[in-house]
């Protein structure tokens, strides 16, 4: 019931320099031979002929998103950089299916509540624990922003912050001893890593075949988010059921 999928994109690179370098030296000739002004009109002109002439050569950037997709969970766990990049690989099998009726996962209580209510009680909850990292912000609109890492989040000097009204907008957690990952107030999950003990599994599962080994981590790692998302999602206040779009 686990897939996963790649989304290779192409991307040609024209340094903006190397093309205003060719329009004035398109233009200089022109004014140069012809003994007149070249006005914005014809420099736009000019402009989209030789982006046109030299796109063939340009550089390529090439990118791969990942995702997997849990069908009995009716999940999608894309891994990205960016919520952007994140639906663009959506909209590319939204594209190809013709159809992909998904919705960012969304929970009952504003996370920052909850994340700032766990540091002030020195504990999360359904198998959660803390770590030492945390980002804290000011309530105000433009109110400053405080990064904490390697430090106790129990310690008197995150809860004098807390006391101070800032909220706590990204966390450091770990659960059952099986991974640890931080957690953002839009309820993206970054720099997961599962634990050596699992990690271990799965070279044992796989055996000495590389493709095998490959399988192996896929499908541990998929069993273990599907234990460990919903209890991430009870943590935080239960998920919020909205119509997919």
């Amino acid at each position: 019931g686990f897939m996963l999928i790649a989304a290779r994109q192409e991307e040609r690179i024209l340094p903006s320099s190397v093309v205003r370098d060719a329009v004035k030296e398109k233009t200089d000739e022109i004014e140069a031979a012809e003994a007149r002004k070249v006005y914005k009109k014809e420099k736009d002109q000019i402009k989209d002929e030789i982006i046109q002439t030299l796109m063939p050569r340009a550089f390529i950037r090439k990118s791969t998103t990942f995702a997997a997709i849990d069908s009995q969970a009716g999940l999608i766990y894309v891994d990205a950089s960016s919520a952007k990049r994140a639906e663009e690989l959506l909209s590319a099998m939204r594209e190809a299916m013709g159809s992909l009726p998904v919705r960012p996962v969304n929970v009952k209580q504003a996370p920052l509540a909850t994340f700032t209510s766990w540091l002030k009680n020195h504990e999360a909850s359904h198998g959660l624990m803390l770590l030492d990292e945390c980002e804290l912000r000011d309530s105000a609109e433009d109110g400053g922003i405080i990064r904490i890492k390697r430090e106790d989040l129990a310690s008197e000097e995150v809860q004098n912050h807390l006391a101070a009204g800032k909220l706590a907008t990204v966390i450091s957690l770990a659960w059952e001893d099986k991974l640890s990952f931080l957690l953002d107030d839009k309820l993206a999950i970054k720099r997961l890593r599962f634990e050596d003990l699992l990690q271990s599994q799965a070279e044992q599962d796989g055996g000495d075949d590389a493709a095998s080994q490959f399988d192996a981590s896929f499908t541990l790692m998929m069993l273990t988010l599907q234990s460990f998302i919903p209890q991430l999602l009870q943590a935080l206040g239960g998920e919020e059921i909205s119509q997919a779009v």
